[in-house]
């Protein structure tokens, strides 16, 4: 049985859902602003690494989730939009509901860490359908 980091397409197919996930957040209302002052050559090489990692591949060597989200007053409706515009892409490339399912559930644990503390952070990825 292959991997989810196989099943993506490896490094090349991870990069391109990344990708269409930036062309996404940049033409986001809702989180495009975070991104204003982000070498986006950088922050999708960087992605790549991450998701590549996340889903079995290459180990990722980058900053925490909490330190590299820190003070950005990321709130649980950003951190949403972020999983919707990520699903959509993975749905764009032909990644089938199981896989995407598995990305989600990765994606979960990491909301604690992403939201700016002192609000509401659930621990739950809810997946807009």
């Amino acid at each position: 049985m292959s991997t989810l980091y196989e099943r993506l397409g490896g490094k090349e197919g991870i990069g391109k859902v990344v990708d269409t996930f930036y062309d996404k957040v940049l033409a986001d209302p809702r989180v495009r602003h975070f991104f204003a002052n982000t070498d986006m050559e950088k922050q999708r090489r960087h992605q790549t690494l991450f998701i590549s990692f996340a889903a079995g591949g290459p180990e990722y060597t980058g900053r925490s989730m909490r330190k590299a989200h820190e003070g950005l007053g990321i709130q649980n409706e950003h951190f949403e939009a972020i999983v919707e515009l990520l699903i959509d892409s993975l749905r764009e490339h032909g990644v089938v509901e199981a896989d995407i399912d598995t990305v989600a559930q990765k994606l979960a644990p990491l909301r604690s860490d992403i939201v700016e503390r002192g609000r509401s952070a659930l621990n739950e990825v809810s997946r807009p359908f």
